[in-house]
């Protein structure tokens, strides 16, 4: 493996992924767990990490993965290859927006795009999900034993909460992500037979 590996692997994510850093999800698992780079739960947990920190989800996902698996030049040949597509491409529509923004045929293809989007972050969203709320391996030996050795339920509690004030209460972001933390310390640090 070499940096221009992690580079061209990360300008195909950069170029094929519509939508921002949620839809890039799918493609990314895809190729890090394909590649080995990384284990399902280390990119689940850069995938919070990345949620947590400034800047741009796309960048900071590229920057963790490329800094695991090749250290500075990794780092730099993820960040890159991410934002390469996404400059370029902008560059282009900035210098000919005006001009095919009432094309029917750019309409259609914008609007054709829209429900993909939505349907790649929902993807990444269920895949994700698996790894936080469910804890172990799958069993239905009896229906009891699956909900109470296979479901994190403090996981589950959390996301609970916390969607519910962002979605009704408009709780910032911000506090969101210093109430999740707070929450896992006490949860899993502070209580963790809870």
């Amino acid at each position: 493996m070499s940096f221009l590996h992690l580079f061209f692997t990360f300008l195909k994510i950069g170029l094929f992924t519509i939508g921002g850093g949620y839809a890039m999800i799918p493609l990314i698992q895809s190729e890090v767990l394909a590649n080995g780079w990384l284990t399902q739960q280390q990119l689940v947990d850069f995938i919070a990490v990345s949620e947590s920190t400034p800047g741009p989800f796309a960048i900071n996902i590229a920057t963790f993965v490329g800094m695991k698996t090749y250290g500075v030049l990794g780092a730099l040949a993820t960040t890159t290859g991410v934002i390469l597509p996404s400059f370029v491409i902008i560059l282009l529509i900035a210098k000919f927006f005006l001009s095919f923004r009432q094309n029917r045929y750019v309409q259609a293809a914008l609007s054709g795009l829209r429900p993909a989007v939505i349907g790649l972050i929902i993807a990444a969203a269920y895949s994700v999900a698996g790894n936080i709320f469910l804890t172990g391996s799958l069993h239905f030996d009896a229906i009891g034993t699956f909900f109470t050795e296979c479901i994190d339920y403090k996981a589950v509690i959390i996301f609970i909460l916390l969607f519910g004030l962002s979605r009704w209460k408009k709780m910032s972001p911000i506090l969101i992500i210093l109430t999740a933390g707070g929450m896992g310390l006490i949860f899993y640090g502070f209580v963790p037979a809870f």
